[in-house]
C-alpha cells in the first residue's frame, strides 16, 4: 500500500520494504519483483495488499506495480490450496514487463464524498492502464428500427482495452494508499506522453 515517486535515485530497498510490510510471503513476492525489473533503476512503485474471501477461507492476493525509466512491470502473487498436482499449499506469482512506448492510456478515477463542502482527499481511486495486451469484445445482436424486420443485421460491439486495473478505497486500505495510487498514477502519466 505504499507509493513512491522521485527521479533522483532508486527506490529498490523501499520497494522490499514495503513488500516486507505486507507480510505475504515478501522473500517469494521480492525475488519475483526484483528479477522483472531486471536490474533497471525503480523510478516509482506501488504495492496492493488484497485479502479475499472464497467458501470459508481467506485467500490473499498481491499487486505490485514497478515503473522503471523505460518499463512497466506489473507482479501478482496468489496463494492456493493443494491441488492435484502440487499438494502442498503454494503462490503463483506472474510478471508481466510492458514498455512505456506501449502504453496507449492511464484511466484515474477519483470518488469524493461530499464535494460540495470543498477540495477533499478522494475517498476512493481506481487506476486503469491500457496497452492493447488484452482486449475485451462485448457484442450484442444487431437491428434496425422496424419492429417486424425479421433479417439477421449481424452484431455489434465495443472492443475496450482493459489491461490492468487496481481500485483502492479509504475505508478498506486507508488514506494513505488512495493517495499513493494516485501519486504513482500521476508518475506513469507523466511517462507516457507522446
Amino acid at each position: 500500500m505504499r507509493s513512491t515517486r522521485t527521479d533522483d535515485r532508486d527506490h529498490l530497498v523501499e520497494l522490499k520494504k514495503a513488500i516486507d510490510r505486507t507480510g505475504y510471503y515478501p522473500d517469494v513476492v521480492a525475488d519475483a519483483v526484483e528479477g522483472a525489473v531486471a536490474g533497471e533503476q525503480v523510478v516509482s512503485f506501488y504495492v496492493h495488499h488484497e485479502p479475499t474471501f472464497e467458501h470459508e477461507e481467506v485467500r490473499r492476493h498481491q499487486s505490485v506495480v514497478v515503473l522503471t525509466p523505460s518499463r512497466l512491470v506489473l507482479a501478482h502473487t496468489d496463494e492456493h490450496a493443494g491441488d492435484d498436482l502440487l499438494p502442498e499449499p503454494y503462490t503463483s506469482t506472474s510478471t508481466e514487463a510492458v514498455s512505456l512506448a506501449a502504453v496507449k492510456s492511464v484511466v484515474v478515477t477519483r470518488m469524493t464524498a461530499n464535494p460540495s463542502t470543498g477540495p477533499r482527499p478522494p475517498a476512493e481511486a481506481v487506476m486503469t492502464i491500457g496497452w492493447g495486451g488484452v482486449s475485451r469484445v462485448d457484442l450484442e445482436p444487431a437491428g434496425c428500427s422496424d419492429p417486424q424486420c425479421e433479417a439477421d443485421h449481424g452484431y455489434t460491439g465495443v472492443l475496450a482495452s482493459d489491461d490492468f486495473s487496481l481500485r483502492v478505497s479509504a475505508a478498506a486500505d486507508g488514506s494513505d494508499a488512495v493517495a499513493g495510487l494516485l501519486s504513482f498514477a500521476e508518475s506513469l502519466s507523466a511517462r507516457t506522453h507522446g
